[in-house]
């Protein structure tokens, strides 16, 4: 027999012929036992069911076959990020892991920025350390979140760059903990790191670039016990609890309740400010307008307006489910480094769904609606207003 096919088939037996057989009285109890893991297995079985049944549904606006299909994307890639970040977290021993990529799309995520996320208990003291690997910015978000599953509630504390020593070589290590300079509060349980680079091509899609991280747990460490049935039950509890509450259980969007720098109104934004009040996930440093778009095949959105002075900024294109478009094989994003500037120092964006034959094509990729979102980190200045004009594609030739 193969290699290959030996190991096919102990994948498919569980290496059942390899261990002892069941004794007379686990036999007795059946051929399928009831376990916790199985209970906690038929829940998410049965939320995968609720998800396709009712958030993606007309009571939630969601009744084209574009947004259905979608919708099952960001199930999958939901499911994708709790699998990675929720399901094997270890508090005692945690690990930065991505939280967004280009097949994992999660939040709003940026082509211009790395995201990681790590699981800790406030009670601890940790030492972090990495490389800030040529980013233009790196942060880390101390978020509360409960280990079971939640994602964040609101953003404790904030370090970013300019709080910490690092070398010339962009290396730089610090202490988090109860007792330290940078403190943990009580109910803090998970950490969110942002890395932007504003490059001529997008971070994201580059598979091999990366920023090196590494989080210790200071102090002595319990012996971690081998997995049993309660830990795998509660670990697909945690991965059920994370789908949950980051799909169907998220409010949807209300007129009169939207934030200030939201518009509601197609190709028309709002001025740009950093939002207000304590929301999970949120970044403190960065001013945010975001509006959505609607052109026919033959239209294209013109957007002007002037970069101000700060750290970082970027225009990217997202769907209903703040997904962002292909942005390995399509333009659908653009910051100061791709872009061209006019001879005043303005800029001129095109939203189109096929090449204008004019600096700064953003790739709608044939999607009539979508979402426009605009970062600027750190603004030194006032943000001018974005104006905006849809016209024919072919007065821009």
């Amino acid at each position: 027999m193969k290699r290959r096919d030996f190991i096919g088939s102990l994948g498919t037996m569980g290496a059942a012929a390899l261990l002892p057989a069941p004794t007379a009285a686990q036999q007795a109890c059946g051929d399928a036992p009831a376990t916790q893991s199985r209970a906690a297995f038929a829940e998410l079985v049965d939320l995968l069911q609720e998800l396709d049944r009712d958030y993606l549904s007309p009571k939630r606006r969601i009744a084209g076959v574009t947004d259905i299909s979608d919708g099952h994307r960001q199930i999958l890639h939901h499911l994708h990020v709790a699998l990675s970040l929720v399901a094997e977290a270890d508090p005692d021993r945690p690990v930065f892991r991505r939280t967004a990529d280009m097949a994992m799309k999660f939040f709003g995520d940026n082509p211009d920025a790395l995201y990681y996320t790590a699981f800790i208990d406030p009670a601890r003291t940790y030492r972090i350390s990495g490389n800030t690997a040529g980013a233009d910015f790196t942060s880390f978000s101390f978020e509360r979140a409960a280990f079971d599953g939640s994602p964040s509630s609101g953003v404790s504390m904030v370090l970013d760059d300019r709080d910490l020593d690092i070398s010339a070589d962009g290396n730089f290590a610090f202490s988090v903990g109860p007792d330290q300079k940078f403190k943990l509060e009580p109910g803090v349980g998970m950490i969110q790191t942002r890395h932007y680079f504003e490059t001529a091509a997008p971070v994201c899609a580059d598979p091999n670039r990366h920023a090196p991280l590494r989080i210790e747990a200071v102090g002595p460490l319990p012996v971690r016990p081998a997995p049993d049935d309660a830990s795998i039950a509660a670990s697909i509890r945690r991965v059920a609890n994370f789908l949950r509450k980051t799909t169907i259980d998220m409010s949807m969007m209300q007129p009169g309740k939207t934030p200030a720098w939201v518009s509601l109104v197609p190709n028309r934004f709002n001025p740009a400010e950093i939002p207000s009040g304590d929301i999970g996930f949120a970044n403190r440093s960065a001013a945010y307008a975001m509006a959505p778009y609607a052109l026919s095949p033959d239209q294209a959105l013109v957007i002007e307006g002037r970069f101000p002075k700060c750290r970082f900024a970027n225009v990217v294109l997202w769907n209903r489910y703040l997904q962002t478009y292909d942005y390995v094989a399509h333009t659908i994003s653009r910051n100061r480094k791709s872009t061209t500037l006019l001879p005043d120092g303005r800029f001129r964006m095109v939203l189109a769904h096929r090449d204008p034959g004019v600096p700064n094509w953003i790739d709608t990729q044939g999607r009539r609606v979508g979402l426009v979102y605009w970062r600027f980190l750190l603004p030194e200045e006032s943000i001018e207003p974005l104006t905006t004009r849809v016209v024919p594609l072919t007065e821009l030739r």
